[in-house]
């Protein structure tokens, strides 16, 4: 394999498998050997005779030569017991307290699986309304955006994959503005990107600076009115301020609903590439455009139209096979997924692609070819989806889709544009269709030594010129630009622009460019130099609506507190200010018992572990305790089979509550009487539920032990939520590397560490 060391590392730290020591147990060239057999093998689902030994050769043919790579959990997790190999999926969130939490513990055993989640808390009553059942006031989506965040937290993704989600509310719900300041804080709300779900009556509004209703989503009635440009400009200036929040345009979303019968999109997955309806998944894969190219005997690189056309047939084929060998962590997911059988084919590379054809990427030569590319992607695409359909039938909900009256598809989406930052970096290539942030970066080594790394298209030509020397290398590292350095041939110049030398109206052209022929959506990130101003964003939030986009992310370099693209400058940069445009709804403080993180685990317990009959057979529930109050609570279930991996995930949450001071009577409330319909079905039971078992539990301990005066003793490091900022894991707050020093890149949303795949949303 073509493997950079880079690349090399990247996979055996986050990928391989590894035994009980913690060595790896398998070789790179094992893991796409595994993982090419497992997708192959639903071919014989649909032939008996299909030969599995070819597909699985030529899958891994295209993986190992770097042509193409599936998204992260399918190379992590196929042909292995875990088996789940999707990215994305969005989980509606209805407005009763059942039913939040119920999505929290389905998000939480999404996480553990390695997957992301999107919400939309649009529907969910504005914080004080009435509750009805209780005669209480209402907390509102930001409150229940805390707890989604806290579980998140909890919930590791077994030291791969880091927990992440998309936030969304609508831009006529009445916490609108406390919404859109909800991460002011860039310690706040971590674990999610959070995006404003804007519609086109709200865009005509801001045109015409008009007022627009807010909607109560429990009653339909109008609450108030805001005006639509005071608003949009305090979106804004949150933008600018941090990156937070994005927008996404909810009608362009439904407009290419292909199942209107399933009802409204309301949510996208954490980088916002991948618009779903509830309950649905999607698979991702990515080309590799470098790979794509051809080089003619004069050395001129051009693009392979017939490669890339049976690549992208190829891919097709893989990711269709990906639905079938999933195991999904739910069963009402892998139902509603087969239903729309979606796929997200995109690209990586097309940043390197444009190098080596000698395009500059703010040119209207590079718009115009990206529009051509994902025409060709996207037609062949669908094609290679309608050869497919003629074999193994169409999904199933073809005959309401907006497809019915023409050729029968197998996937009611093919492609989607997402960050590919791992892949990229395993490839070898630029992510996504992301410019190139610096073509030279200074990474600091253990023994504190410098390296620098230098993005190979580059260092060839500066050779070639005889112009590679280490002072000018640490010039480009210093600057981020090569643009003024005239001692560089001006062709040079013209085509190796980086992120910071393309005007905010490239950034935005080249995503519509490629959002012209995407059937999902694209995910780019609109990185503005540290000197753009609010009015600069706001134009680029305009054109994104005008040209047709699905949404838009920014980031202004140097906005957060501590520096998160590293261009290694090192002046002084005033803060933003912190006022916002709009005065949000005053927010009541939190209580101190909200902490960072929960006590630790005390060395010694003692405990009681009981069975308890449920309607699937046997609990066995343990609870431990020390002086102080319980400290962990656990469940295994008998041969009779239960739900183990739900009731595992409410313990453990429960744990974790209970460590962090949450009162005792507050949990056991919230779990006591949930019904299960296999105890509901069998007269004479106890307990309505497993989580109702837990609780019951959990309260003989409690009614039958002294603990100390004060309960949880938390460490002394231990400091309300609300001081966060401290914390240096924040991704905000990262400028460099936690794993291995090199700078980060902030993508889609997310810190990317493109040395040695470290990520992290929110």
């Amino acid at each position: 394999m073509e493997l950079t060391q880079n690349a090399r590392t990247v996979l055996e730290r986050r990928y391989l498998i590894r035994g009980e020591d913690g060595q790896p147990t398998e070789t790179v060239e094992d893991l796409f050997r595994r993982v090419s057999r497992a997708i192959a093998a639903p071919d014989k689902n649909y032939d008996p005779d299909a030969d599995l030994i070819a597909l699985e050769n030529e899958f891994y043919d295209m993986m190992t030569n770097l042509e193409f790579l599936p998204n992260s959990p399918t190379l992590m997790n196929a042909g292995r017991p875990l088996g789940q190999l999707s990215a994305c999926f969005v989980l509606p969130v209805p407005d009763s307290m059942e039913e939040i939490f119920e999505a929290i513990k389905q998000a939480a055993l999404i996480h553990k699986s390695g997957g992301g989640t999107g919400f939309s808390f649009s529907r969910l009553r504005p914080s004080g309304s009435t509750v009805n059942s209780t005669g209480g006031v209402a907390s509102g989506p930001v409150s229940f955006m805390r707890v989604f965040n806290m579980a998140t937290e909890a919930v590791k993704q077994g030291g791969t994959r880091r927990g992440a989600n998309m936030g969304i509310l609508r831009v006529d719900h009445p916490d609108i503005l406390q919404f859109i300041d909800c991460k002011a804080d860039n310690a706040d709300i971590t674990n999610f990107n959070i995006s404003v779900g804007i519609t086109e009556k709200f865009m005509n509004a801001v045109e015409a600076g008009a007022d627009y209703d807010l909607v109560d989503p429990s009653t339909g009635k109008v609450t108030g009115r805001l005006n639509a440009k005071t608003v949009f400009d305090k979106i804004v200036h949150s933008a600018w301020r941090n990156g937070e929040p994005g927008i996404i345009f909810l009608d362009r979303l439904n407009r290419d609903n292909v199942v209107p019968s399933q009802g409204e999109i309301e949510s996208t997955n954490p980088c916002g590439e991948q618009p779903l309806l509830p309950y649905e998944s999607c698979n991702l894969g990515s080309i590799n455009l470098v790979k794509m190219l051809k080089t003619a005997r004069d050395g001129k690189a051009s693009i392979d139209w017939s490669k890339l056309a049976a690549t992208v047939e190829k891919a097709v084929h893989f990711l269709d096979n990906v639905i079938d060998a999933n195991r999904y962590p739910l069963e009402i997911i892998d139902h509603t997924t087969k239903l729309t059988r979606k796929v997200g084919l995109g690209v990586m590379g097309w940043a390197d692609m444009l190098l080596y054809l000698g395009i500059p990427y703010n040119s209207e030569e590079a718009v115009s070819l990206a529009d051509k590319l994902m025409d060709f992607i996207t037609t062949t695409g669908r094609k290679a989806s309608a050869a497919l359909a003629k074999v193994r039938g169409p999904f199933p909900l073809f005959k309401e889709s907006i497809y019915k009256d023409g050729e029968p598809l197998r996937n009611a989406t093919v492609t989607t544009i997402a960050p590919t930052g791992t892949l990229s970096i395993i490839a070898g290539v630029s992510s996504g269709v992301e410019p190139v942030f610096s073509y030279v970066y200074i990474r600091s080594v253990m023994d504190r030594t410098e390296m620098l790394e230098v993005n190979p298209v580059l260092r060839a030509l500066l050779e070639k010129e005889g112009l590679c020397s280490d002072e000018l290398l640490r010039r480009i590292a210093q600057e981020g630009t090569i643009a003024h350095m005239e001692e560089i041939p001006a062709e040079i110049r013209r085509v190796f622009v980086a992120a910071h030398d393309i005007s905010p109206l490239y950034h935005t052209k080249m995503q519509a460019a490629f959002q012209n022929h995407t059937d999902n959506a694209v995910s780019k990130t609109v990185n503005f130099p540290h000197e753009a101003t609010e009015q600069d964003v706001a134009e680029v939030y305009t054109l994104a609506f005008k040209l047709g986009c699905k949404g838009v992310t920014s980031y202004r370099d140097g906005s957060r507190e501590i520096q998160v693209l590293n261009l290694a400058k090192k002046e002084e940069k005033p803060a933003a200010p912190a006022a916002p445009l709009v005065p949000a709804p005053e927010e009541k403080p939190r209580p101190s018992a909200f902490v960072i993180t929960p006590r630790p685990r005390p060395d010694t317990t003692q405990g009681i572990t009981e069975k308890v009959a449920i309607g699937c057979g046997n609990l066995y529930i343990t609870v431990n305790y020390d002086d102080y109050g319980i400290c962990e609570v656990f469940t295994n279930t008998g041969k009779a089979g239960g739900c183990p991996s739900q009731s595992e995930a409410t313990a453990r949450l429960t744990s974790v509550a209970l460590r962090s001071g949450i009162d005792v009577k507050t949990i056991v409330s919230q779990l006591r009487g949930i019904r299960c319909p296999s105890t509901i079905r069998q007269p004479g039971m106890k307990c309505t539920s497993c989580p109702d078992a837990i609780a019951r539990v959990i309260e003989k301990v409690v009614a039958t032990h002294q603990f100390k005066e004060g309960g949880v003793q938390l460490p002394e490091t231990a400091v309300p939520a609300i001081k966060k900022a401290v914390e240096p894991a924040v991704a905000a707050q990262i400028r460099s590397c936690p794993e291995c020093g090199a700078p980060v890149e902030h993508e889609g949303g997310c810190v990317m560490c493109r040395n040695c795949g470290y990520s992290k949303c929110g």
